[in-house]
């Protein structure tokens, strides 16, 4: 399995390698792993592949302490470790705030981004941040109402909630933390690279909305809201996310 050795630690992700200069790099949202990603790996597209395990989640090694910054500098060591000429980021709802905080502290070492169920702005429900404190069975009850569209298969509900599990809570209540105090919609308007929106049109997490003020701010952008879906839309509608995806690459980057 490949690893990043970060400050003496080891910072999993998965890869699926073309030959090619350029790499989609696909980071997960709270609690998540680079797991969620595993239909994206199915892309058609001329773009080396990556996911990673944030710091602290499934396979990359525990952190004392869990910050945006952190993140964010995992993501960047992991960049300057590899040589891609073009670097797509793409970020699912914390994920989202990662890609966009790299963007805003680094944008001439990005070529792009995908913005899937995330926003400017992320305030958490006290609901999540206070099972995730005191009962963590009663957040993980929650997520297949919460997290996903009513008509999703069971199966597939239930296998995301059996993943989410294995993150400690308190892992994944310092994600929520990040969450809540993330707040850069004043700077939106200054990314200039080419965006590529995605969100489930059931979202309850991340609504409509706020994918919509993406495309509101952003010159270069596309927005795909998809059907049937909810907060995971890139496992509960792979094959449209992935359309998009490639579609997004043939527009902007061919």
């Amino acid at each position: 399995m490949p690893f990043l050795s970060y400050k003496e630690k080891k910072i999993f992700y998965r890869i699926k390698e073309t030959e090619s200069e350029n790499v989609i790099i696909f980071i997960h949202g709270s609690g998540g792993s680079s797991n969620t990603w595993k239909n994206q790996f199915d892309l058609e597209v001329n773009y080396d592949l990556i996911a990673v395990d944030l710091p602290s989640h499934d396979n990359s090694n525990e952190f004392s302490e869990l910050t945006l910054e952190l993140y964010v500098d995992v993501i960047r060591h992991l960049i300057k470790s590899l040589t891609y000429d073009n670097v797509i980021l793409c970020g699912h709802s914390l994920g989202g705030a990662i890609t966009q905080q790299y963007y805003f502290a680094y944008p001439k070492e990005i070529s792009g981004l995908i913005l899937c169920s995330t926003g400017g702005r992320l305030k958490v429900a006290p609901f999540f941040l206070n099972s995730l404190r005191t009962n963590y069975q009663a957040f993980l009850d929650s997520l297949p109402a919460g997290a996903f569209y009513r008509k999703t298969p069971r199966e597939l509900i239930e296998n995301y909630v059996q993943e989410t599990s294995k993150i400690k809570a308190e892992v994944t209540y310092e994600d929520f933390k990040i969450c809540d105090n993330f707040d850069t919609i004043d700077k939106t308007d200054t990314i200039e690279v080419p965006c590529l929106i995605i969100v489930g049109k059931q979202d309850k997490m991340t609504p409509v909305k706020f994918s919509q003020f993406f495309r509101d701010k952003i010159k270069n952008s596309d927005l795909n809201v998809i059907n049937d879906a909810g907060h995971m839309v890139m496992l509960e509608k792979p094959s449209e996310v992935n359309k998009s995806i490639e579609n997004f690459i043939i527009n902007y980057f061919n």
